[in-house]
């Protein structure tokens, strides 16, 4: 099994991915471990001053201003993680817990934090152990950071709270630890707030978004130049020299990509008007620039998430001796989540045009007034047979949810903890609400590749491009049907979505075109 070795800084984009949804393993670094423990001897000299420290002898947020006692500062990280495990509604996925918990140990092994090397072997244990915390859809206002997600993780490590096993079960956290060996955390100073002050959860669920929109934009070129194809459009408005003068690079990818798909295609340019086509819909023409922009979007979230990877989030952090004055632990902002909420915000955006745009192109290819001589609704006897008239019913109400959830989380700041906390980011909510785009907008690809397939078969004597037809022949051998009377149409619909959501639709035309951009 493929191993993520962690160490104070160096973690990529590829390690979260191996270890949130490869069950990669994980192992500290000799490095990270002298960090870590280099920090916490800066806690401990701390803690035994009589000064008051934020987050080693002090209460949190609105509380504090009230100084702890040593007997009491281990009750005090404990009931931290304690009352911060407030989580409610449905369970999150296991590989979002996965890379929240992961980048938490990143942070923890920056030497930033001041926990003890045996807090964050502990999280890698459970992790490579397949223990999943039961951590709940709502609680986090992403600032200071993800508190409430992180807090049911924390909690797991404590051996308290639920946890699902590597079978699936859900049991408690502390039998589970039990049965693995892993010894319950006793937490010292500092270190429940450590575990809980992060970006994690919103970066993670951002990392993972990326991963998913890389494909599904490469998919949205595929079925724009099956669409294409199949209302007989030119493809001289793919032309690199016309991309070159507008020097964006994602719409010159697009083109590319596009006009890669439909090479030595028979179909392209074959009017059956009674004129002949000037130029095509904005849907079909303008496919590159929008495609594109959404592309230069993920070009721009990747750069936010890359530099969110490379920080270390905790509050109160801790520096270490530097030319300004000695080691110290100081409060901060810096967990804050505006960067990456704007970003999840704004792919959210990016993938609700992506939609819309393909939804016209399938509406363009079921109205025999505007499909250039397919049959209404691409039936097989129109009248007796409806077609795929409620599939693109289906598309639309799809899509109409994507506007919804383009409305931005982090314009939407609720103030908490007796206005100590009076602005946050709803990070980890526009996370959440960016999943499901991401997910729907899967789902809007594959009925356009389900309708564009279709008209692309029924036009008979025209020869579609060898990248077409290595992708109707894939299509087929997925289980989707072509063309042909009325049947039970949504199987037909959840295994094209299949084929677009695990990459099979790139694969058959890379294995025809080369790489795509």
């Amino acid at each position: 099994m493929h191993t993520v070795v962690v160490g104070p800084s160096g973690v990529t984009e590829s390690d979260v991915l191996a270890v949130a949804r490869g069950g990669a393993r994980v192992e500290l670094s000799a490095e990270a471990v002298a960090a870590l423990a280099a920090s916490r001897e800066i806690v401990d000299a701390l803690a035994a001053k009589p000064d008051p420290v934020y987050g080693v002898s002090t209460g949190f947020g609105a509380l504090a201003t009230r100084h702890i006692s040593p007997e009491l500062r281990g009750r005090l990280q404990r009931n931290i993680v304690r009352s911060h495990a407030a989580g409610m509604g449905p369970r999150v996925e296991r590989e979002v817990v996965r890379a929240l918990m992961f980048l938490r140990l990143k942070t923890l092994c920056s030497g930033r934090t001041g926990v003890r090397p045996e807090v964050a072997q502990a999280m890698a244990d459970v992790l490579n152990a397949g223990i999943t915390p039961v951590v709940r859809e709502y609680g986090s206002l992403g600032c200071s950071g993800d508190l409430a997600p992180l807090s049911h993780c924390a909690l797991a490590l404590m051996g308290e709270g639920d946890a699902e096993g590597p079978d699936g079960t859900v049991r408690p956290a502390g039998e589970l630890l039990a049965e693995h060996g892993i010894r319950a955390v006793e937490l010292r100073e500092k270190e429940g707030l450590a575990l809980l002050n992060g970006t994690d959860g919103m970066l993670g669920m951002l990392f993972m978004a990326l991963a998913d929109l890389d494909t599904l934009y490469k998919s949205a070129d595929v079925t724009a130049a099956l669409t294409l194809e199949a209302l007989l459009g030119t493809d001289k408005v793919l032309a690199p020299e016309l991309h070159a003068i507008r020097p964006h690079p994602g719409q010159a990818a697009s083109a590319a990509n596009m006009l890669a798909v439909l090479r030595d295609s028979g179909l392209t340019g074959h009017h059956q008007d009674d004129a002949p086509r000037v130029q095509d819909a904005y849907s079909v023409r303008c496919a590159p620039q929008v495609a594109g922009a959404g592309r230069d979007t993920l070009a721009h979230a990747r750069l936010v998430a890359e530099r969110e990877l490379a920080a270390a989030i905790d509050n109160p952090v801790v520096l270490p001796e530097d030319a300004s004055g000695g080691a110290r632990v100081e409060s901060n902002g810096n967990f804050h989540g505006a960067p990456v909420a704007y970003v999840l915000d704004f792919l959210a955006i990016a993938a609700a045009d992506l939609g819309s745009i393909a939804e016209r192109r399938t509406d363009r290819l079921l109205d025999k007034n505007r499909s250039h001589g397919l049959p209404p609704f691409l039936a097989d006897d129109a009248g007796v047979d409806s077609g795929l008239m409620i599939a693109q019913y289906t598309q639309a109400a799809l899509v109409s949810e994507l506007k919804r959830l383009a409305v931005p989380a982090s314009a939407d700041s609720i103030p908490s903890s007796a206005m100590q906390e009076d602005h946050v980011s709803m990070g980890w909510s526009a996370a959440r609400k960016l999943r499901t785009s991401v997910d729907n907008l899967t789902r809007i690809l594959a009925v356009e590749l389900y309708a564009a397939a279709r008209a692309v078969e029924l036009r008979e004597g025209l020869t579609p491009a060898p990248a077409t037809r290595a992708v109707l022949d894939a299509l087929r051998r997925a289980g989707v049907a072509g063309p042909g009377p009325d049947r039970y149409l949504a199987p037909d619909l959840e295994a094209a979505d299949a084929f677009v959501r695990d990459g099979r639709l790139v694969e058959a035309v890379e294995k025809v075109t080369g790489p795509l951009r």
